[in-house]
């Protein structure tokens, strides 16, 4: 996509970093710069740094970095160029784009306009004559005629290509509905729709559109499956979306409710919680736990009552545990989820359950308290140790402190002595993390998927590589010491090279290096890693001789790299003189 450097850098001028990254996450301000937990995975302390003097971010736990292009990329799950157009259009830019270019990003949005069309098809086929079947089932699932329409609920016919045959009839080719996932291709080659006789949950994201479907059976036959989910397309992905969130996002900035089903956020949001989200026909996931710590700062998970919702619980507490933001149980009845609990109750008495939810680790004592036998001392002795255990993965001091003293109170048992195990685990846990780190410093593993692998063997040269280009980042006038003393080829590590090419590239053309020219040639790993060079604080009273004496380094291991390959190839041609001697 051809959009000239002056309207990206007019886009970036106006979409201030601090401003921008602030709208998704809570910042802290530490000196000159900013610091705050990042959205990109999962942490209790914050390693996520912005720099407002160079315009960029930099995570230290995770090395994801950028400018505010590459930001919303990451965090809004687009490619560079929607990330442009999404920040220019709320700067009040227009862009536009060459029309022989960009091919991805109009799949992209001819793909927003089937699903678009197709989710206008479901509700009209829900209105009309033939989606009798399907309006019965919405209304025995007690579900309004407002309610319907504010999800966009809609009915696929029991026909093999109705949906095609009318995207077709508007326009669209086969083949893109075939990459929205709206229909599938048989082995003899013919298309058919993948969604028939079933009642359709449009899935909507953030922005608005329309960018998946989940459809529930209608038919008795249990062969089929309950529920067909639109697979990973282009414009979506099940693990890094949520159902409800383009309504909830609205309300959810103190608390956030999680469920698993779509009848679920659809019957809580009818009766006045307007705060529900749900996973999409897959298990909870880590990245959907960060795109909740985003938009709230309590998450109250109020899964099914039976045995595969305690355990669904389980797993989102380790991963919504990872993202910092609060978390609380809701208690259902047993045998109950909430859609079927307000069949039987008014909105009032779920909010009681969610008044009355519990923190994480009271949740767990009592479901460790579960099959207690009050009666056994050696069942009550059983279940302390687990309650040990449990607090001692607490990392909140006054949670600890506070739930001993009722354990104290309850059980008989001094608070010292409950203390002192707790103590007793943390400190057999802390040995064991001891040992795990020096086994690594030992036997590093982490080289393997280090973004620059050639560092590896090369540790001195690398780093002298890495101060060079640090220190011409902040002193592009320099560029001539390097230019005039050190030839590319010199290098030791390619990835540097390739940087320091692009560097020099920028500077004859600008005079001014930007990471955002740097897109379409570097991965977003690299990227990062160019963010944290441009970040990394190299000071000294002389750039010129810093950079002199990376220059020194480079040439001399050079010149060793070179010596220990001609004495290698000296070796292997020892090797094969006497190998042939003996074959004589």
């Amino acid at each position: 996509m051809a959009i000239p450097h002056s309207v990206i850098e007019e886009i970036k001028y106006r979409s201030d970093i601090e401003s921008v990254i602030s709208s998704y996450i809570s910042l802290k301000r530490r000196g000159k710069n900013l610091i705050g937990l990042c959205p990109f995975h999962g942490e209790k302390t914050p390693s996520f740094t912005v720099y407002p003097e160079s315009a960029s971010f930099y995570c230290f736990g995770c090395k994801a970095g950028g400018d505010v292009f590459t930001f919303i990329k990451l965090i809004e799950n687009i490619d560079y160029i929607d990330s442009v157009k999404l920040l220019a259009e709320r700067a009040g830019i227009t862009v536009r784009e060459d029309d022989s270019d960009d091919a991805l990003h109009k799949l992209r949005n001819t793909i927003y306009e089937i699903n678009r069309e197709a989710a206008r098809y479901y509700y009209s086929y829900l209105l009309s004559p033939e989606g009798e079947n399907c309006r019965n089932y919405f209304v025995s699932r007690g579900l309004t005629p407002e309610t319907i329409k504010k999800f966009g609920l809609g009915a696929a016919p029991d026909k093999w290509d109705g949906l095609l045959k009318h995207l077709n009839a508007k326009g669209f080719s086969t083949q893109d509905i075939y990459l929205a996932n709206l229909v599938s291709k048989s082995t003899k080659g013919t298309y058919f729709d993948r969604f028939r006789n079933r009642a359709m949950f449009p899935i909507i994201n953030v922005r608005g559109n329309v960018v998946g479907f989940s459809g529930r059976r209608l038919s008795e036959n249990k062969t089929e499956a309950k529920y067909v989910n639109t697979s990973d397309t282009q414009v979506y992905k099940k693990s890094q979306n949520l159902f409800g969130i383009n309504i909830s996002k609205n309300y959810c900035s103190e608390s956030l409710i999680l469920v698993e089903g779509n009848l679920d956020v659809i019957s809580l949001h009818q009766a006045g919680f307007m705060n529900v989200v749900a996973p999409l026909g897959t298990a909870f996931t880590e990245e959907q736990a960060q795109m909740l710590s985003r938009y709230t700062k309590e998450v109250i998970v109020c899964f099914d009552s039976d045995e595969a919702g305690q355990k669904a619980i389980e797993k989102a507490l380790i991963l919504l545990g990872k993202t910092g933001v609060s978390v609380k149980i809701l208690m259902l009845p047993v045998g109950k989820d909430p859609d079927e609990f307000l069949k039987t109750h008014k909105p009032s008495d779920f909010q009681k359950l969610i008044e009355s939810a519990v923190p994480a680790t009271e949740y767990k004592l009592l479901k460790a308290a579960n099959t207690l036998d009050v009666n056994s001392d050696e069942a009550k002795l059983k279940y302390l140790n687990s309650a040990a255990e449990i607090l001692a993965a607490t990392d909140d001091s006054i949670t600890v402190d506070y739930y001993l003293s009722k354990l104290s109170k309850n059980y008989g048992v001094s608070k010292t002595a409950l203390l002192s195990k707790v103590s007793e685990i943390r400190k057999k846990k802390t040995v064991k993390a001891k040992k795990r780190e020096f086994s690594q410093i030992v036997s590093p593993t982490n080289y393997r998927n280090d973004v620059n692998p050639e560092k590896f063997g090369n540790e001195r040269a690398a780093r002298a590589e890495e101060r060079m280009l640090s220190v011409l980042f902040k002193h592009p006038d320099l560029v001539s010491v390097v230019t005039e003393n050190l030839p590319t080829d010199k290098m030791i590590t390619s990835l540097n090279k390739r940087i320091l090419m692009a560097m020099l590239e920028q500077l004859s053309a600008s005079h001014n290096f930007e990471i955002s020219l740097l897109s379409s040639d570097f991965t977003d790993g690299e990227i990062g890693y160019i963010t944290m060079l441009i970040n990394s604080d190299f000071s000294s009273d002389n750039p010129k001789t810093v950079l002199n004496d990376c220059i020194k380094v480079i040439l001399e291991e050079n010149m060793l790299k070179k010596s220990d390959d001609t004495v290698d190839d000296w070796a292997l041609k020892m090797k094969q003189i006497a190998d042939n001697k003996k074959g004589n």
